[in-house]
């Protein structure tokens, strides 16, 4: 998946947007009667969805890792479910093993989810959710899948930046939305709203009008690793859904970011792309070339260091503003 374009986050469409309407018409049309299929299949045990109602990163691979904690923090044995994006290890269902696999086998995210609990990476959501159900699951936490039907979901988050919301409120390719808003809330049971915008507030406003409950969240930097780069000189990099969102985070830690690189979401780097990022960092005679995680661990270890510089990420976690509520949101309490 590319980049997401720039006017998409407009607060309202312009020109290209409009011209593109009638094709995210179709889009979001296709989509919205594939969502309102009969419910899916049931696995005998909790499925919690936690997707976007966009194309493009809204923090929901955080979200579905503190999900994960919480769970296990109760006693619970939550297993990962994710399609791995770009990943080889499709065809049945593969559970991810952090010594062998790379991020082409499953994909950048499943690593990370990885780090946390069992993930198993499945192209077919009912056979994964059946292999997670064999390594003894109590509760299935889906990565992405919000706009698919074939499970019943216990519950299903739809995951929101502050900062952009949902755009200009149409459906790719004139805008993010996956279906029209309208047609998602239905099966919508909580909204998470990571950080603080005017483009998220509107959404939070439409939960309201829709009865659905709203937890506030934020993203924390890991506090050591700025702690290490802080007031430092480092050159940036990021193929996400919106790289400016981690170099602005960068620049917010007291960071100096003197050049920034971006990419397209889940982009293969190839080891010309990273060796001009070291020679650029050593260069500017600067130690660090910095990153998101779900990069780094597309970059093999042999390339991440040359002499004097060093490529290293910029963990986040997703922090609950109210963790009594998300307990209570999930009946743990």
């Amino acid at each position: 998946m590319r980049s997401a374009p720039l006017f998409w986050w407009q607060t309202k469409p312009n020109w290209a947007a409009w011209l593109l309407s009638p094709i995210g018409a179709i889009y979001g049309a296709i989509t919205a009667h594939r969502m309102a299929r009969a419910n899916g299949l049931h696995v005998g045990i909790p499925v919690i969805c936690v997707g976007n109602f966009i194309a493009g990163g809204a923090g929901k691979t955080p979200v579905a890792i503190a999900l994960a904690e919480l769970f296990i923090a109760h006693n619970l044995k939550p297993v990962f479910l994710t399609r791995g994006y770009g990943a080889r290890q499709k065809s049945k269902p593969h559970r991810v093993d952090l010594d062998c696999d790379q991020a082409n086998d499953v994909g950048d995210e499943a690593l990370l989810l990885a780090r946390t609990a069992p993930v198993i990476v499945s192209a077919d959501r009912i056979a994964g959710a059946y292999a997670a159900v064999a390594e003894g699951a109590d509760v299935i936490v889906m990565d992405d899948g919000l706009q698919n039907p074939t499970l019943t979901k216990t519950r299903s988050l739809a995951v929101v930046d502050g900062a952009s919301g949902v755009g200009n409120g149409l459906c790719v390719p004139a805008g993010p939305l996956r279906a029209p808003l309208g047609a998602q809330w239905p099966h919508v049971s909580g909204v998470v709203l990571v950080g603080s915008g005017t483009a998220g507030e509107d959404v939070a406003q439409q939960a309201q009008r829709q009865n659905v409950p709203l937890l506030r969240a934020k993203l924390e930097p890991s506090a050591s690793v700025v702690a290490r780069l802080r007031g430092q000189s480092v050159i940036a990099f990021a193929g996400i859904g919106r790289p400016a969102k981690f170099f602005n985070t960068l620049s917010a830690c007291g960071v100096r970011v003197i050049e920034a690189h971006g990419f397209s979401d889940h982009h293969a780097y190839t080891e010309t792309e990273i060796q001009f990022l070291l020679n650029l960092a050593r260069d500017e005679a600067v130690s660090y070339v910095v990153t998101t995680e779900k990069d780094l661990v597309r970059i093999p270890q042999a390339l991440r260091r040359t002499s004097g510089v060093e490529i290293i990420a910029l963990p986040v976690a997703i922090v609950f503003d109210d963790p009594d509520q998300v307990t209570n949101f999930f009946r743990l309490a």
